[in-house]
């Protein structure tokens, strides 16, 4: 098994799952070739129990169909864990309700066995973006979130209402504050999240955070 210290630069770190030691040895091979750090289990479940302990993988290269857990379970848990790790299936024998499933959970493509090399080194290479993608809007939250916890209640109020899309005037006129007094908060609001304008901040904030800030003005509120 490889060992998860990042010792040099490469592509990404792939975790190639597989029954069949002759199928692993030759993903491992093309994967090392091309520039990837790899990760050789013969189960979910040694992965599972192994590969996520401190540095999640990038990709997780996976059959769909062995002994033990199926590519499905192996699925969940890594969404019950929060791994951000993208997955790619390959599998000769899979039911098409399965391959369906997959690709509504989330997998980022599904190979069917016999395939060429080409095709997989594609398949892992748009799969490492959307991990890289996934992981860059982990950060933008995190920062946002930090940015949300420098407002005050009253604050968080008035950028819920901005959020909404109202004006100093409208907000004055069911919150019962002066329309001055309004633009005061406003102007708080945007300097403390470092923008400039109503459509960075609704850009800063995805549609999670602003849903979590609307329910905590209303709980504030009430």
């Amino acid at each position: 098994m490889t060992s998860m210290t990042r010792v040099s630069p490469s592509l990404g770190w792939v975790a190639i799952i597989d029954d069949d030691a002759a199928v692993r040895r030759s993903l491992d091979k093309l994967l090392r070739h091309e520039g990837y750090q790899t990760l050789v289990y013969e189960s979910t479940e040694r992965f599972l129990a192994d590969a996520l302990g401190s540095d999640p993988v990038d990709v997780v290269l996976s059959d769909m169909r062995m002994p033990g857990r199926s590519g499905v379970d192996l699925q969940a848990q890594l969404q019950v864990r929060g791994s951000l790790a993208s997955i790619v299936f390959i599998s000769g024998d899979s039911r098409p309700d399965e391959i369906i499933q997959a690709m509504k959970n989330g997998a980022v493509d599904f190979l069917l066995k016999p395939f060429d090399g080409p095709s997989l080194l594609r398949a892992v290479a748009h799969a490492v973006q959307v991990r890289q993608q996934r992981r860059a809007q982990q950060e933008r939250s995190r920062q946002a979130e930090e940015l949300c916890q420098r407002l005050t209640p009253r604050e968080r109020e008035i950028c819920h209402w901005m959020l909404m899309g109202y004006s100093n005037q409208q907000i004055s006129r069911f919150d019962g504050a002066a329309s001055a007094t309004i633009k005061l908060h406003r102007a708080r609001v945007m300097e403390k999240m470092g923008v400039n304008s109503l459509a960075e901040l609704m850009a800063l904030l995805p549609p999670a955070q602003r849903d979590a800030l609307i329910k905590d003005s209303e709980n504030t509120a009430g």
